[in-house]
């Protein structure tokens, strides 16, 4: 396995543990109905990284297009909990968006 496989795949670990803490966070706020759509993508976006990291180490033909359609939700994740202000937003933000870009290029 080659070190760009290597890359996205901790990528993908990263912002999935980065998103399971953001969603967990976003519960215990006082406004969860302007948390609502950040947890869901969080849910989402750990999933998916996840299901991506693992194609990606069974060296699945299904892992480029995988990767693809991650690359997308973690761009829309980052985008939407880098709205908010709280810490844990902030840091799934620049996990999700190191993701999106590593993602972008094992779809390449």
């Amino acid at each position: 396995m080659n070190d760009e496989f290597k890359k996205c795949i901790e990528a993908c670990y990263l912002c999935a543990a980065a998103c399971d803490h953001c969603a967990a966070s976003c519960l215990q706020e006082e406004n969860l109905e302007m948390m609502r759509n950040c947890i869901r993508l969080d849910m989402q976006c750990a999933s998916l990284c996840r299901l991506a990291a693992q194609f990606m180490a069974l060296q699945s033909e299904s892992a480029r297009p995988l990767c693809q359609l991650c690359a997308d939700l973690c761009q829309q994740c980052g985008d939407e909990c880098g709205q908010h202000q709280h810490d844990h937003c902030q840091q799934c933000a620049k996990a999700c968006h190191h993701c999106a870009e590593a993602c972008r290029r094992m779809a390449a």
